[in-house]
Parts: structure tokens; C-alpha cells; sequence
């Protein structure tokens, strides 16, 4: 007999992706829309105005006690201790040979009557693997030393989480939230009141933090009222003439892509460490002893066997995973992402290939489902939003 598969995980938003027609997948165990309209439009949408996306599906996991801090910094590969209040840093979680099991943000706040916790915001598919690393190094004898206990808490199911993306973000969310959005700097959160009747006199944490390369927010509330903010959300949209669309991963997973970010599962695996994805600055070799730290001191005086590049193919035919990269028709890599960018009007990809390789400008060819097409390495990102009075 086939195994069982369990049910997919749903969204708070679930109902409101089937009724305005979302196109739903599996993804990383939720049921999630990868597109309403067509992945181009929402990806335009993003870059030329704003976005909504329900990210719901990302874990977030809360760590407060006076143990918190130090439990982080001898868990993640980026300092901890030295966070102000409302930062947030990209870190990586590694296992105990470098490699990546996750790429994570952890945000530093205060709750109501001041005390310090930390949320780290995990991807979806990595979730119960990480929950369990947790639990395995979160020792018992941590939580009976007094000023080391650490309480730890997968807030996932009891928020909701929302990408607003795009030029138009502060615009659309500013009525929304009691905090200056202008002010807010990038990879700084706040805890805001929600200004709408349908907040029900709640709360939220809002970050400028985002996956697309654009100006943006994520905005964290609670479950219950994530369908009313929601829809309040595109109410300030429409009276303020703004042209606002829900937008699925297809469409994120583009996006992201443009702005060459890793997505955990393509460039990012256990099999791959911080140097050869290009991602030393997050690792923190110095002071708190981490899974993985020595291998990476090791490894981190070593030339790495390969390098994460970007490639431009002429033409309209899109490298996908796993396509060879190749020299003089030997193997010296492979495609990890590809997609033919909106924005750019040509195709991309990111790989890893040999490091006499990876030098911007090698000329490559890449086996695109058996045709050899030519390929150029490029430098990351493909895509940099135009920062506002920026000379055109």
C-alpha cells in the first residue's frame, strides 16, 4: 500500500487563496498559492508598485530567559549578543562538518514589561529540523541553572506572516501601523499597534526585511485576525489608487532570483558551507562556540573546491536545477536556479562551478534538456532597485 501522505498545512489565508482563485500547490508540507493572475504580472507588480504575499508557511520560533542570548550565540553562525533593540541579522545555522542546514533572521525585542526576547525566522521546509537541533543542544541542565534558562516557543501556527513588497510598501502600510515608517531602517523591526477595527486592538511585529530586492516589509500578527488585515491591506490600496495584487511563490521564487538570493534546497544544503556560497560575512569564527565553528575555521583557510556564480544566457531557453555547466564539453558545475527574468527580459541562473571558473565574464555553456547554449558569468546580484533620486 502507498504510505499516507498527512494533509497539507493551511494558512490562516487559506479560504481567501481558493475564493479569488489562486492556483495551489504543495509546498514544504502547506498548501500555498503559486499564482492568481500569471507569475509575470505579479513579479512586475512587485517592482513597479506593490505586493502582498502571505508567507505564513515561514517558521517562527521565539527564545526569551536569561539564557536566551547565549544559547543563540552558541547555536547560529552570526554574533547575537551585540543586537540593539528592534535589529535583525542573517545568519546561518551549520552542522557540526560546515555544512548549511538553514538560513535564518533573528530579531531582537522587548516585550511589554521590557524584557529581551529573540525571533528567528526559519524556512518552512526546514522547520521540525531545526525545532529538533534546538531541542537537542537546549540541554536540561541549562533550564535548572539559574540565569541560564532559555524558553523556547514555535510560534508558527499562531501567526500569520505577510510580505509586503515594492516602491509603494510604506505607502500602503503606513495607515495601517503607529510607527514612522521613513524611519525604520533596513533589517530594523518594530512592534507596532494595529490602526484597523479589525486588529481588535492587536498588535504585530513589522521588519523591513524582504526576498524580492525591493524596498518592503514583513508584517507578523496573529492568526486569528490575519484574514481582516489582509483585507484591509488592499482597502488602503484601492482608496489610495494604488495598484495592489496578491502575489504566490511563483512569482517570489522570481523575484528573489533577480536579486540573487539563495533559496535553501538549491544554493543552500547541508552538503554546501558558508564559503563556497559566498556567505563568509555571516560567520562569526571568534568568541561563542557553535555546531560546525571549528570545521569552519578549517575550512575557511582552505580554497574552496567551488564558488556560487550568476549566469546570463542569450536567447529565450531558461537553465532549470540541475542543468550541467559545462567547458569544452566536460562537466565543471551545475545550475542550482533558473528562470527567464521578468524584469531583465533575458534568462538567468545561479550554479556552482569550479573556481578557475567563477571569474565575471567566463564564457560557459550550459546543457539546457540536451542543447548546448552559451552562458556568461556575471556579477550578483542581476537585479538593484534604483534607490529614490537616484539619477535615471
Amino acid at each position: 500500500m502507498t504510505p499516507k501522505q498527512p494533509p497539507q498545512r493551511k494558512t490562516p489565508l487559506y479560504d481567501w487563496h481558493v475564493a479569488h482563485g489562486a492556483r495551489m500547490v504543495e509546498f514544504a508540507g502547506w498548501a500555498m498559492p503559486v499564482q492568481y493572475s500569471s507569475i509575470i504580472d505579479e513579479h512586475v507588480a512587485t517592482r513597479t508598485t506593490a505586493s502582498i504575499t502571505d508567507i505564513s508557511h515561514m517558521g517562527r520560533l521565539r527564545f526569551e530567559g536569561p539564557g536566551a542570548a547565549v544559547f543563540l550565540a552558541e547555536l547560529l553562525t552570526r554574533r547575537v549578543a551585540d543586537l540593539k533593540p528592534s535589529q535583525i541579522r542573517y545568519s546561518l545555522v551549520t552542522n557540526d562538518a560546515g555544512g548549511i542546514m538553514d538560513d535564518v533572521l533573528v530579531g531582537y525585542y522587548h516585550n511589554s514589561h521590557g524584557q529581551p526576547f529573540y525571533v528567528v525566522v526559519v524556512n518552512a521546509g526546514n522547520r521540525e529540523k531545526i525545532i529538533r537541533w534546538v531541542r537537542d543542544h537546549l540541554s536540561p541542565e541549562r533550564a535548572e541553572t539559574p540565569g541560564e534558562e532559555v524558553i523556547f516557543t514555535d510560534l508558527t501556527r499562531l501567526w500569520a506572516m505577510f510580505a509586503v513588497q515594492g516602491p509603494n510598501a510604506v505607502e500602503l502600510l503606513q495607515p495601517l501601523v503607529d510607527v514612522d515608517l521613513d524611519w525604520l531602517r533596513y533589517y530594523n523591526g518594530a512592534q507596532v499597534q494595529l490602526l484597523h477595527p479589525a486588529a481588535q486592538r492587536q498588535g504585530g511585529i513589522i521588519t523591513r526585511t524582504g526576498y524580492t530586492g525591493e524596498d518592503g516589509f514583513e508584517l507578523s500578527i496573529g492568526a486569528s485576525i490575519a484574514p481582516g488585515i489582509w483585507e484591509a491591506l488592499f482597502e488602503i490600496g484601492r482608496q489610495r489608487g494604488l495598484d495592489v495584487v496578491p502575489t504566490g511563490i511563483g512569482a517570489r521564487d522570481t523575484l528573489r532570483l533577480e536579486a540573487g538570493m539563495p533559496l535553501y534546497g538549491h544554493e543552500l544544503t547541508e552538503q554546501i558551507n558558508p564559503f563556497q556560497a559566498g556567505l563568509k560575512y555571516a560567520c562569526y569564527l571568534v568568541g561563542y562556540d557553535f555546531p560546525g565553528r571549528d570545521a569552519l575555521k578549517a575550512l575557511e583557510v582552505q580554497p574552496p573546491d567551488r564558488k556560487r556564480i550568476g549566469l546570463e544566457l542569450p536567447g529565450r531557453r531558461a537553465a532549470r536545477h540541475g542543468c550541467p555547466i559545462l567547458v569544452d564539453g566536460r562537466p565543471v558545475g551545475e545550475v542550482t536556479s533558473g528562470t527567464f527574468a521578468p524584469t531583465l527580459q533575458k534568462p538567468i541562473a545561479m550554479g556552482y562551478v569550479s573556481p578557475e571558473h567563477a571569474r565575471v565574464g567566463t564564457e560557459l555553456i550550459v546543457d539546457v534538456r540536451g542543447r548546448q547554449e552559451p552562458a556568461r558569468v556575471v556579477k550578483l546580484p542581476f537585479y538593484r532597485r534604483r534607490e529614490k533620486g537616484a539619477s535615471q
